[in-house]
C-alpha cells in the first residue's frame, strides 16, 4: 500500500495545483472559478494563494481576481532556456539534412515562444529570435501546439489574445481555425501557408507526450520550402520530435 503524502508534500501538490489551474484559464482568475475547479476547501485555497501572493508567485488585481506573478516569469525563462538546450542538438541535425531554420516553441500565457532555434545558412531565411512571441493561430508551431487540444481550450485561447492577421493568408476567425486543425491532427503535421510571414512557409510537428505544449519546426522561403520539401521534411520532423520526447522522458 502506497504512503499518504504528508503534510508538507500535500501542500506543495495543492500549490502547483492552483497554479496550473490559474495557467489553463489564462493566468487569471476569481477566488469563485478556482473554488469550482478543484475539490480543496474554500479555506485551503485563500490560505495558499495568500501565500502565494506574499511570496510574489500570484498578484491579486485590483479587481480581487488572482493572476500568475512575476516571480514566476524567471522560472519560466530558466526551464524554457533549459528546454531549448535539449532540443538544440535534434534542431541542428534537421538544418544540417534540410538546409533551412529549425525552430521550437512552447506554448506561454496563450501563445507560442521561440525556446530554440538553428539558424540556417542560406541569407535569405526567416529571422524569427529566440525569446519570439507570436499568435498560435498564424504560426506552424502555435498550430501544431493548438491541434493537441480540445475544441473548447482553442476556443479560450484565441478568445483571449484575439486573431489578428499578420498577412492577407492568416486566418481570421475560429470556424476556419478548428477546420484547419482538424486537418492537422489527421495529416500529424501544420503547414503555416505565408500566414506569419509573406513568402516564408514552415512545416510543424508538436513533441508528443511533452510536460509542456511544445513543437519543432523547419520554415524558409516558400520558393524552396515546397512540396519535394515537404516529403523529405515531414518524416525528420517526426523523428525529432520522438527524439526530443523521449530525451525529456530521461530528464
Amino acid at each position: 500500500m502506497a504512503d499518504k503524502p504528508s503534510g508538507g508534500v500535500q501542500s506543495v501538490e495543492r500549490v502547483f495545483e492552483l497554479l496550473e489551474l490559474i495557467t489553463d484559464a489564462g493566468g487569471e482568475v476569481t477566488l469563485s472559478e478556482l473554488s469550482n475547479s478543484t475539490d480543496l476547501p474554500l479555506p485551503t485555497i485563500h490560505r495558499l494563494l495568500r501565500t502565494l501572493v506574499a511570496l510574489g508567485y500570484i498578484r491579486q488585481l485590483p479587481n480581487r481576481r488572482y493572476a500568475l506573478g512575476p516571480r514566476l516569469i524567471r522560472l519560466g525563462e530558466a526551464a524554457n532556456k533549459q528546454l531549448g538546450s535539449l532540443a538544440r542538438p535534434q534542431l541542428k541535425s534537421l538544418v544540417d539534412r534540410l538546409g533551412e531554420t529549425a525552430n521550437m516553441g512552447v506554448l506561454d500565457s496563450d501563445m507560442v515562444i521561440y525556446v530554440a532555434q538553428v539558424p540556417s545558412l542560406h541569407s535569405m531565411r526567416m529571422f524569427t529570435e529566440v525569446g519570439k512571441r507570436g499568435y498560435m493561430h498564424a504560426t506552424g508551431m502555435g498550430k501544431a501546439i493548438l491541434a493537441q487540444l480540445d475544441d473548447d481550450t482553442v476556443r479560450g485561447i484565441v478568445g483571449r489574445q484575439g486573431m489578428p492577421t499578420p498577412t492577407p493568408k492568416s486566418i481570421g476567425d475560429v470556424d476556419t481555425l478548428l477546420e484547419d486543425l482538424k486537418l492537422i491532427r489527421k495529416r500529424g503535421y501544420s503547414i503555416d501557408e505565408e500566414e506569419q510571414e509573406v513568402g516564408v512557409r514552415c512545416f510543424a510537428m508538436a513533441i508528443p507526450d511533452a510536460p509542456t505544449p511544445a513543437a519543432i519546426s523547419v520554415s524558409g522561403p516558400v520558393s524552396r520550402v515546397d512540396q519535394a520539401f515537404a516529403d523529405k521534411a515531414v518524416p525528420l520532423l517526426r523523428e525529432a520530435a520522438r527524439a526530443i520526447s523521449d530525451e525529456l522522458k530521461l530528464g
